[in-house]
């Protein structure tokens, strides 16, 4: 009886700090009941965690999709051999417009 009243006692805590901060993972959650004198593992936590039915608020898959309405730009430098120096340079220089005197877009060397 006295070990299922200790792990009330830690779901408590770890569902204490969730609320707080519920961006925590397991290795975060490790800390709050250690600072509070319940030292416990890692694998503990994320049992309890599991039991309790929470999980931090990450990012989740497919976050690098683009959107439809944003503008790509082509990358110039693919293909491309460095085997000098400032070639790498030279190549941005020659593909950057300049659109700054009355709208006119000129390139910049050539």
């Amino acid at each position: 009886m006295l070990f299922v009243d200790a792990d009330e006692l830690l779901k408590r805590l770890i569902d204490e700090e969730y609320t707080r901060q519920p961006f925590y993972g397991s290795r975060k959650m490790v800390v709050y009941p250690e600072r509070c004198g319940r030292g416990l593992n890692r694998k503990r936590v994320q049992r309890f965690m599991r039991c309790m039915s929470l999980a931090s608020m990450s990012p989740g898959p497919n976050t690098r999709a683009v959107h439809p309405q944003h503008k790509g730009y082509p990358y110039l430098l693919r293909g491309v051999p460095v085997v000098r120096a400032n070639l790498v340079w030279s190549k941005h220089i020659n593909y950057l417009s300049y659109a700054g005197c009355g709208g006119s877009n000129q390139v910049l060397a050539h």
